[in-house]
């Protein structure tokens, strides 16, 4: 006699399979358990986000080129494929049977892409392309896009909403929206549903300590205070001192990178079970300046982690700080990890262990 499912007997049928529940929805018989497709899941935040799936029990097949992911971070309940976005035929050959697919695979430097736009075209937006034709051609069903709050440039107000205006100021958030259009549009025409993740901060790692590989070559502010603190770096450079914040430096909403993998898994649960897409943001909904994170890293870590203030970097606002309420409205999310303390915990962690 087969377990009590405790499934809602007005939307729901179940059924058993391999020692798990299996959820059909009545109206679009949508599997809960689904193929996905990965492409960027052997990075920081692509490790964390195939985690969550294989927890939460789809079967995951990671996608990535390991240009800058890395092989320690793939997990043997994991599929890999050795693979590159710009070579369609790879795509299309990977999303043969899968339900849905996270993009996470692109460059994300705000720094350089001011610098190499030609890079974060080729990469970014053909690469984005190439994804959605292939999954037309496949009938995949469902897209989790790794967007940014870069999509939105100089805040008009604080905290941002979703229904703020989209003005990038850097070209990487210009990558990031014009994706989000193609999305919408293959949404209108070909039923792909989308959910558009506008991320602010990433930061931190696994709280259960299970992501080992760290991210290469990071341009983001608490990998390099890591780096700093563990030596391989020999200080750490703020970029400007003087912006029209209380200690004069930059002002941003970090989120902890196990509560973006958690959003990416309820985010594909809405869309299959609502077959609707949507764009939300995640952030914690607090800010921290460049000196808070510095000083609650030196308390953390012990050490004295030596720090100069440069001139400002091209495209930075002086403070973004996020709404949230969409995200806990339509997913039932939170962030649940995302305070400093354990943002810079769980990062010294991950550097003590590699």
């Amino acid at each position: 006699m087969l377990p009590s499912l405790g499934c809602h007997a007005h939307r729901f049928a179940c059924v058993y399979r391999a020692g798990k529940s299996v959820t059909f929805d009545a109206d679009s018989t949508i599997l809960k358990y689904m193929n996905i497709l990965v492409i960027g899941g052997a990075g920081y935040i692509g490790s964390h986000v195939a985690r969550e799936l294989l927890d939460r029990g789809h079967r995951v097949t990671v996608f990535d080129n390991l240009s800058s992911g890395l092989r320690e971070n793939l997990f043997q309940e994991a599929a890999f494929v050795h693979g590159d976005m710009i070579r369609y035929e790879q795509l299309v050959q990977s999303m043969n049977g899968m339900d849905g697919a996270v993009y996470l695979a692109a460059f994300k430097a705000v720094g350089e892409s001011m610098v190499k736009p030609e890079k974060y075209s080729v990469n970014n937006i053909v690469g984005a392309v190439n994804l959605l034709n292939a999954a037309s051609e496949t009938g995949l069903k469902y897209i989790i896009f790794s967007s940014s709050a870069a999509v939105y440039g100089e805040p008009a107000y604080l905290p941002i909403d979703e229904k703020h205006p989209t003005n990038p100021e850097n070209y990487y958030g210009f990558t990031k929206l014009e994706i989000e259009k193609f999305l919408s549009w293959y949404d209108r025409l070909r039923g792909i549903r989308c959910a558009s993740l506008r991320y602010f901060n990433a930061a931190g790692y696994d709280v259960k300590g299970r992501i080992k590989g760290l991210e290469q070559n990071p341009a983001n502010l608490i990998p390099i205070i890591m780096e700093t603190a563990c030596g391989t770096r020999g200080g750490l450079q703020i970029f400007g001192g003087d912006y029209d914040t209380p200690d004069g430096t930059c002002i941003r909403d970090y989120i902890h990178v196990s509560d973006l993998a958690a959003a990416h898994a309820l985010a594909l649960d809405y869309i299959s079970a609502n077959g609707k897409s949507i764009t939300v943001n995640l952030g914690s909904e607090k800010g921290s300046s460049v000196r808070e994170v510095l000083e609650t890293a030196r308390r953390v870590t012990g050490k004295p982690i030596p720090a100069a203030v440069s001139d400002r970097r091209p495209g930075d606002p002086a403070k973004l700080t996020a709404s949230a309420a969409l995200a806990r409205e339509l997913l039932g999310w939170e962030a649940k990890h995302s305070g400093l303390e354990t943002l810079i915990k769980t990062s010294w962690d991950a550097y003590n262990q590699a």
